[in-house]
């Protein structure tokens, strides 16, 4: 999601409106707290045991109570949600790409490192949830691309021949290497996501649909 239909630097904004919102009303000061919130943050991340997912919301909370001693506000997550709903901003064509390939009949499922109700709430907010047949979330498989069960069980749960699949995403080592290695194939997306195993390389997602048909 993040990367590809969300574009990440509004997630940033959204996690800074937020530490912004704290700041003014606990009287401390943003820049360092934002800091310092997202330090705890990535290490909460950095934590993890190799694939192994560790939850957001669990990070979230870690990084903020690390502000208050420990004792963060009782409503902090719904400070956090609204901050970042309203920064939330789709990558540039991802709306419209979605309900083009949706449109054209093939099967739709998201593969993504995120928590499932984060994931469920961002393509909510940006309208495209109903164009998806499945979404795969690493809260729900307990793993992080490119950990083939990801991959898996999106293929799965479209009945999908990994020959007749395409995987379009932002990093090359967690999306496009570990598509591939099940056969799938793959459209790197950015310049982050290129690489030998990328079967196609753009930078437009209106690409997309022609890449489809074509390959179709």
């Amino acid at each position: 999601i993040g990367g590809v239909i969300v574009e990440l630097a509004s997630i940033r904004a959204g996690y800074a409106a937020f530490i912004e919102e704290l700041a003014r009303e606990h009287r401390f000061d943003a820049d360092d707290a934002l800091e310092r919130w997202k330090t705890v943050l990535g290490e909460h991340f950095r934590g993890r045991e190799g694939n192994r997912y560790r939850l957001a919301r669990d990070g979230y909370a870690k990084a903020t109570a690390t502000l208050f001693d420990g004792e963060p506000p009782a409503n902090w997550d719904e400070k956090l949600q609204t901050a970042t709903t309203n920064a939330l901003r789709s990558k540039p064509n991802a709306p419209e790409t979605i309900e083009a390939l949706s449109s054209t009949g093939v099967g739709l499922a998201i593969v993504s490192d995120i928590d499932t109700p984060e994931a469920r709430l961002m393509l909510e907010t940006l309208g495209v949830r109903r164009h998806f047949d499945h979404v795969t979330t690493s809260e729900a498989i307990g793993y992080t691309k490119p950990d083939e069960r990801m991959f898996r069980d999106a293929l799965e749960a479209l009945d999908a021949d990994p020959a007749r699949t395409l995987m379009i995403g932002d990093r090359y080592d967690h999306d496009i290497a570990g598509a591939a290695a099940l056969g799938i194939e793959t459209i790197a997306y950015g310049p982050d996501a290129r690489g030998p195993e990328a079967d196609h390389e753009i930078d437009d997602l209106s690409e997309i649909p022609e890449i489809v048909e074509r390959e179709e």
